[in-house]
């Protein structure tokens, strides 16, 4: 039977993978935001209970997903540059692009495996609280299946121009906001280096953790 811990990362595992990208996740502009993370979750749920590597935890084909939808319903870097915190600002471009490339593969690694979690869970989206004009909405959810259903929530924005459509920028599992917690876990590695070299040592950190979690798989 799944304990309460290990349904609350498969929870963050499903919408960390959401996040990112599997086929079939092209975005409609006019798509409602609470009919997207239905969709979205949908989808998550019955490719994992097809694909035997996903279900094992195949970070490798994770990522191949990842790389290959080029992360369509996400705004990755509103996300990263959040966790990051005022330090972002005064990354250079290179930086920002190394930061956001390791963030995703910490995220990826770290949920990938309570994918072998799921069994029969469900997604119950809740009555979404919004007017027709808001640009930036909370969309409420639980995970049903053994025991206590699991609160998942999603932070998503309207976006403008080409790729117009609702992208998810932040997620909350049993009241925890995800990117506030690496914010305060990066802020600490920013603070503790020498004057100027936060960021080199922050993506330093993010890569040793990355290869670790590799090398533990």
């Amino acid at each position: 039977m799944m304990n309460r811990r290990t349904l609350n990362r498969t929870a963050a595992a499903l919408a960390v993978v959401a996040w990112i990208g599997l086929p079939g996740a092209v975005l409609a502009a006019d798509e409602a935001p609470d009919a997207l993370i239905k969709r979205l979750s949908t989808d998550v749920l019955e490719t994992v209970r097809a694909d035997k590597s996903i279900k094992s935890g195949d970070v490798d084909k994770i990522m191949a997903l990842v790389d290959k939808t080029i992360l369509p319903h996400v705004n990755f870097r509103r996300m990263t540059a959040a966790a990051v915190g005022p330090a972002w600002r005064k990354a250079t471009p290179e930086q920002q692009k190394r930061l956001q490339d390791e963030f995703k593969s910490l995220l990826v690694r770290t949920y990938s495996g309570a994918l072998s979690q799921v069994t029969d869970q469900t997604i119950v989206v809740k009555p979404l609280r919004a007017a027709p004009d808001d640009k930036d909405v909370l969309v409420r959810t639980e995970i049903r299946g053994r025991g206590d259903p699991v609160q998942l929530d999603y932070r998503l924005e309207k976006t403008p121009g080409d790729g117009a459509g609702w992208k998810v920028y932040n997620l909350n599992v049993l009241g925890v906001w995800l990117v506030e917690t690496y914010r305060n876990q990066f802020a600490q590695e920013i603070n503790a280096a020498a004057d100027g070299q936060g960021i080199d040592r922050l993506i330093e950190s993010l890569s040793a953790r990355n290869k670790a979690n590799a090398g533990g798989k």
